[in-house]
C-alpha cells in the first residue's frame, strides 16, 4: 500500500469539492487524552516522506508537522479528555475528538474521510477508510498532526508527573509505565477503566 490521491480525486469527481482527512492518536494508552486532527490538502500535493505516523520516527513526524501546516488549505486539532473517555468509552471519545476537529475547520468540508471502519456523528458526509493513514494523503497528514500534538501533551504531563516517565512511553502500557503505576498508584490523568486488569493483579 502506498499513498496516492485516487480516493480523494474519485470523491471530488462525484462533486465533493472540499474533502478533509481525519484521524486520531491515543486510543490505546493508559493515560492522557485522545487527540484528533482534520486536514484539507491541496489536491495533488506531494509532501516528501508523508506516511502513516506510526511508520515514522519522532524526528520525521516533527518535521512533517510543520510542512503539513505550512502547505495545507486548512487544519484543526481537537481532543477528548480522560473524563470523557471514562464517561462514554474510548471509541466514542475518539469519534467525539474527530468530530470536534472537523467542526473547527474554517473551510467547511462536504466530505470527511476518516481512518478506520467506523464513522459516527459527523455533520457532513463521512466515509470510513480502512488503513486510510497508509493510502490517503489527507488522512496521513491528520495522523501526523494528531500524533505529534498528543506526544507534546504527554511531554508536558511528564513535567507535572515525572515519576511515570511519560516522556519515554507517551502513556502506552510499557513495562516501565506499568511498574510506575503499581508503585505510585494512578495519577489524575490515567484512565481508570484501562487499569482494572493491572491494578487487579497488584499483590
Amino acid at each position: 500500500m502506498s499513498l496516492d490521491w485516487g480516493i480523494e480525486i474519485s470523491y471530488r469527481k462525484e462533486g465533493e469539492t472540499v474533502v478533509c482527512g481525519c484521524d486520531e492518536a491515543g486510543r490505546g494508552p493508559l493515560a492522557g487524552p485522545v487527540v484528533a486532527a482534520a486536514v484539507i490538502l491541496p489536491e495533488g500535493l506531494v509532501i516528501e516522506g508523508l506516511d502513516d505516523s506510526k511508520k515514522l520516527s519522532e524526528k520525521k513526524r516533527e518535521k512533517l508537522f510543520d510542512t503539513i501546516i505550512e502547505n495545507c488549505i486548512d487544519y484543526a486539532i481537537a481532543k477528548a479528555e480522560v473524563e470523557e473517555i471514562e464517561e462514554i468509552n474510548i471509541l466514542n471519545a475518539s469519534m467525539l475528538a474527530m468530530n470536534r476537529a472537523v467542526s473547527m475547520l474554517k473551510d467547511k468540508p462536504n466530505l470527511a474521510l476518516v481512518d478506520g471502519n467506523i464513522v459516527r456523528g459527523f455533520e457532513m458526509r463521512a466515509v470510513p477508510v480502512i488503513k486510510g493513514d497508509s493510502i490517503c494523503p489527507s488522512i496521513a497528514a491528520a495522523s501526523i498532526l494528531a500524533k505529534v500534538t498528543r506526544d507534546r501533551i504527554l511531554l508536558e504531563l511528564d513535567e507535572k508527573y515525572p515519576e511515570y516517565s511519560f516522556k519515554k512511553h507517551k502513556g502506552y502500557a510499557t513495562k516501565v509505565h506499568r511498574e510506575a503505576i503499581l508503585k505510585y498508584g494512578p495519577s489524575p490523568i490515567h484512565r481508570p477503566s484501562f487499569l482494572t486488569k493491572l491494578l487487579g493483579e497488584k499483590k
